[in-house]
């Protein structure tokens, strides 16, 4: 039997590149977006499945799981890759709307996502979550010399990548059986990043893809980068 899975926000960029090789694995995949019309057509190229997922939206993403649970009923993987950055004001300049609306899809999206697709989850036998986080979400990561010259200082993004993982591990503690994980891939070059990344993004879906493979002993309520542990 197949492993499934699920990428949200894998129209393009590292959840593109993800889908891609989950299904090179052999794998039954579910590329979501949130514009049809692109989704379906990445999901075409790659001959995996579409279904349409908008993370702000309740009716969307509970439409989605209804979905996956008709055509195969339970869901081993879930990577909850979508995401979008923000406007880099300084910090003093920052209006709370600007946060709220990073929060919305960073945020509030993976929850809204993962509650959703929970008695999915709880359906497989060895169910794993993947959290697509940022080394920006460390507090010890961002406040590195390297950090601060690629990315000024300002609360959006960070912020809502940091509240990420801290989502991440109170789900690992309380979600017996299921293992939930955070994953920085770097800064690699996307959309996200005006392409400015130093990282391909083959490069920068290996931890994901690492972490969506883990086995049933594998960690729990972690923070990983290709290199290894990142610190919170």
């Amino acid at each position: 039997m197949a492993t499934t899975a699920l990428v949200t926000g894998a129209n393009k960029g590292l959840g593109l590149e993800t889908v891609r090789r989950f299904a090179a694995m052999g794998w039954d995949v579910f590329l979501t977006s949130r514009d049809a019309a692109r989704g379906s057509a990445a999901a075409a190229e790659l001959d995996v499945r579409f279904v349409q997922l908008d993370v702000t939206s309740d009716g969307s993403v509970a439409a989605a799981a209804d979905a996956v649970e008709a055509q195969v009923g339970r869901l081993d993987v879930l990577v909850n890759n979508a995401g979008v950055g923000a406007v880099p004001h300084p910090p003093g300049d920052t209006r709370v709307a600007e946060l709220r609306e990073v929060f919305e899809v960073n945020v509030f999206g993976p929850v809204r996502v993962t509650n959703a697709f929970l008695p999915l989850l709880r359906a497989a036998e060895h169910p794993r979550v993947v959290m697509v986080s940022s080394g920006l979400g460390s507090v010890v990561v961002s406040g590195r010399p390297d950090a601060l010259a690629l990315v000024p200082p300002q609360l959006g993004y960070p912020a809502s990548k940091a509240a990420l993982n801290m989502v991440t591990s109170q789900y690992a503690r309380a979600l017996e059986g299921i293992r939930v994980n955070a994953v920085d891939p770097g800064f690699t070059a996307t959309d996200l990043t005006r392409h400015r990344g130093h990282q391909t993004v083959s490069e920068g879906a290996e931890v994901i893809v690492r972490l969506a493979d883990i086995g049933p002993d594998g960690p729990t309520g972690g923070f990983f980068d290709r290199n290894g542990t990142v610190p919170w």
